[in-house]
């Protein structure tokens, strides 16, 4: 079965590619990339399947986080017709370490893309759907207008359709998060990507603490709502940490929690400190299901959006089955 390399997938060359897409990374030394082990390996894209929704994508005019983030899953989810609508642009006002989407100053929203989501939404055949974002800290509102009217899009195109949002963190936005829930996506989404004490060299334009405030707010909001939230592993969190992060989350009433293993775009980006294996994973899953979340992915691949729908399935009978007892 082919595979690719998930640490070496972009094919311009390794200092262009980090120049074009990060201007803010060039002049950064290259980081050291660890050897792979072999559990992070996928199968390569390629079938008739992955090139039907490639090309309806393409079609549309719209961007997908698979592409832009360089998810190690795109093969998988496009040969299911499920991918991850990246609305608002492809370039972000944000310089994260870890992260492979173009950082810049973004272009003009595009008024049409909310009808377009929704029409391409129709198009995959999908009953859930995942929307997601950059972070637009140069509008007043954040995005939050735009990811509402895309909300209501794809209610009306789409009315048997479940709604997954994963939002910005709308820092010193006011109301942006009001505007948002108001529209009633199924699932909040809202990553706080790593522990606190390495934000200042990770995620430098978030604060933990507002990140986590923004997803217990969601649920004050709208109780019936589903927050999700994610940590990506192998960037130098301690076990301790990753613990106290969970305790916090669930003090913020989050109900899902996805966690998988960091890996690195380029060489400019933050290095890998180590590949976290499956089993510690399987371990993790195992705590944070005793801490009260009611549904947990944790595996070396495991994204956001990956598996959404199943997820979200099992995530909606894990409420009913509480309720009822």
């Amino acid at each position: 079965m082919p595979t690719i390399d998930l640490l070496n997938n972009d094919p311009r060359p390794r200092n262009a590619a980090a120049a074009l897409r990060h201007p803010e990374k060039a002049a950064r030394p290259d980081q050291p990339v660890l050897r792979k082990p072999p559990w992070i390996r996928v199968k390569a894209p390629g079938s008739a399947a992955w090139g039907e929704t490639s090309a309806l994508l393409k079609g549309s005019g719209l961007a997908t986080v698979c592409q832009e983030a360089a998810c190690p899953n795109i093969g998988e989810c496009w040969e299911k017709k499920h991918a991850t609508f990246m609305i608002m642009g492809e370039v972000c006002t944000r310089a994260c370490a870890f992260c492979n989407v173009a950082t810049g100053l973004p272009a003009p929203l595009d008024p049409s893309e909310p009808g377009r989501v929704a029409q391409a939404t129709k198009a995959l055949g999908l009953t859930h759907v995942v929307v997601t974002s950059v972070d637009r800290d140069d509008l007043p509102d954040g995005g939050a207008e735009h990811f509402a009217r895309t909300i209501s899009a794809i209610r009306d195109a789409c009315r048997g359709t479940t709604i997954e949002i994963l939002t910005p963190d709308f820092l010193r936005k006011e109301w942006a998060l009001e505007r948002v829930v108001a529209a009633s996506p199924d699932v909040f989404n809202h990553n706080l990507e790593t522990v606190p004490s390495l934000y200042v060299t990770v995620r430098p334009g978030a604060r933990y603490f507002h990140s986590l405030r923004l997803l217990q707010r969601a649920k004050e909001l709208n109780p019936s709502l589903f927050t999700k939230s994610g940590l990506m592993l192998g960037l130098g969190e301690t076990r301790n940490e990753v613990m106290q992060v969970m305790d916090d989350m669930r003090s913020a009433d989050i109900d899902f929690l996805t966690l998988g293993q960091y890996l690195q775009p380029t060489r400019k980006h933050h290095p890998i400190d180590r590949f976290v294996p499956p089993e510690e994973f399987e371990a993790y899953k195992a705590l944070a299901l005793a801490k009260g979340f009611a549904y947990v992915a944790a595996s070396p691949l495991t994204r956001s959006s990956h598996h959404a729908g199943e997820d979200f399935e099992r995530l909606r009978a894990t409420r009913g089955r509480r309720q009822e007892s």
